[in-house]
C-alpha cells in the first residue's frame, strides 16, 4: 500500500481543484447552471423579458431539467446558444408557456399564474384572478 506525504496530498488536491476550474466538462461540473443563466437562456428562448421570468419559477423549472439529467445539455445551449440539443429547447418553452414541466419523479408545476400562457392571452386572466374592478372587462386593456 503506497504512503502519501502531506506535501503530496495537498499538492494532488491543489492540482485537482485547478484542473476542475480549468476544464469544467471534465471535472464533473459541466452540469452546473444558475438560476439566473437558465432565467436568460429561457428569456432568449421564449422571447419573454427577465422581468416576466419569476426567479422560483425558473428555480424549480432548473431543478425539474437537471433531475431529468439535462444538465449537459443546458450548459451547453448556455455556452452556445446555436448548439443542438434534442427536444431540450421545445421542452423549455413548454414549460413556461404551460406552466408545466417534467422531474424524475413525474409531473410538476411552477404555478398556474407563472405560466407564460397569460402573458400570450391579454384577452384573459387565469381562473380565480380577478382582473380589477366591476366593469372592467367592459374597458380597453392597459396590456
Amino acid at each position: 500500500m503506497p504512503t502519501f506525504s502531506r506535501r503530496t496530498l495537498i499538492l494532488g488536491g491543489a492540482s485537482a481543484a485547478v484542473l476542475a476550474v480549468a476544464f469544467p466538462p471534465f471535472a464533473g461540473g459541466g452540469e452546473s447552471i444558475t438560476v439566473e443563466a437558465f432565467r436568460a437562456l429561457s428569456s432568449r428562448l421564449t422571447g419573454a423579458s427577465l422581468t416576466d421570468l419569476d426567479l422560483s419559477a425558473a428555480a424549480k423549472l432548473l431543478d425539474g431539467f437537471l433531475s431529468l439529467g439535462r444538465g449537459p445539455d443546458l450548459a451547453r445551449l448556455v455556452a452556445d446558444p446555436g448548439a443542438s440539443a434534442g427536444t431540450l429547447v421545445p421542452d423549455i418553452v413548454a414549460a413556461w408557456y404551460s406552466g408545466s414541466y417534467q422531474t424524475s419523479t413525474g409531473l410538476a408545476s411552477i404555478g398556474y399564474p407563472n405560466a407564460l400562457l397569460w402573458d400570450a392571452l391579454n384577452f384573459t386572466t387565469p381562473s380565480g384572478f380577478c382582473g380589477g374592478l366591476m366593469g372592467f372587462w367592459g374597458e380597453a386593456s392597459s396590456r
